[in-house]
């Protein structure tokens, strides 16, 4: 088995009129840079090459794949090349912008719009659990909405996380990566080699006791919801189906957030997918309800000073 880190392509490289200026992040699967079109726009440009399976040398432009792997690499670049293909036909505010996918080295590339901003994972780490309530509402519909865009589409994301959450610098969402990406109408067993984040993944992304569904979406969601409010993951779904010890939302958040949406939270984390909110525009509207209005002196509402409201 490939274990190395796979060196990424030198800044100047020039791909299919695009010139890499130098990579932005990398993770098993892929290598994103940022580079300029040929009339100096910025955009982000997403190279398809897993570290397990494919291996590059310093100063080399296409990978060099083992005999052994070059079945599965295929297979993960038709995928990667399905992901180009639906995304690119997708334009929402809310929804990474594919404006090109294309092969060039070997392998395949996808072309996205460049924002500037931060992950959400990176919010939660500077703000220590401080993350408004107004905030959390706000900016998860906005994903929601985007999400429910993909679901209408017959793809599930499957690898919804606090790191694949872009806040552009007014803060509304950009859901990322949609390197897991299946279609609901192909879903069955998890893929080999299936990527997915423990804390985020849903219980049935680790066997095929449950069918995937947008509610396997909502369960991400919902994790990400979570870490918003205690600064980490729930607890894995595989361990939670084994020994669930998830203290719930509503414990951990009483004292800052209103029952309602930590209820939601709670919804969204429930390990059996019937009993989740069953699609992304249910869970938006459940976001945009209007809070309690008549909240006792004394409530949590009260003790802090109205604020989120």
């Amino acid at each position: 088995m490939v274990t190395q880190t796979n060196p990424a392509l030198p800044p100047g490289t020039e791909l299919e009129g695009y010139r890499i200026e130098r990579q932005l992040s990398a993770g098993g699967f892929s290598i994103v840079y940022l580079a300029h079109d040929a009339a100096g726009t910025p955009v982000a440009l997403k190279e398809y090459l897993p570290n397990a399976l494919a291996l590059r040398g310093e100063g080399e432009l296409g990978p060099t794949i083992p005999a052994e792997f070059q079945a599965e690499f295929n297979h993960g670049l038709q995928l990667f090349f399905e992901e180009g293909r639906a995304l690119t036909g997708l334009n929402h505010p809310n929804v990474v912008r594919v404006l090109n996918f294309f092969r060039a080295n070997g392998t395949a590339y996808l072309v996205m719009r460049f924002e500037t901003g931060r992950t959400l994972r990176d919010q939660i780490h500077k703000h220590k659990r401080r993350l408004s309530e107004a905030f959390l509402r706000k900016m998860f519909s906005g994903l929601l909405d985007g999400l429910g865009e993909v679901h209408g589409r017959g793809l599930l994301h499957l690898d919804i996380k606090p790191a694949n959450i872009w806040l552009r610098t007014d803060e509304s969402p950009v859901l990322l990566d949609f390197g897991a990406a299946r279609y609901a109408l192909d879903i069955g067993p998890p893929e080999p080699r299936a990527m997915y984040t423990p804390g985020y993944a849903a219980p049935e992304q680790y066997h095929g006791k449950f069918t995937l569904g947008p509610w396997t979406d909502i369960y991400a969601v919902g994790a990400c919801m979570y870490a918003a409010l205690t600064g980490a993951a729930p607890q894995a779904a595989d361990g939670r189906l084994i020994d669930d010890q998830l203290l719930p939302a509503r414990q951990r958040g009483a004292d800052d957030y209103s029952p309602r949406l930590l209820t939601t939270i709670d919804d969204c984390l429930r390990l059996d997918p019937a009993r989740r909110p069953q699609h992304a525009r249910a869970l938006q509207a459940a976001l945009d309800a209007e809070p309690p209005a008549d909240k006792p002196p004394g409530s949590w509402l009260w003790r802090f000073g109205l604020r989120d409201w």
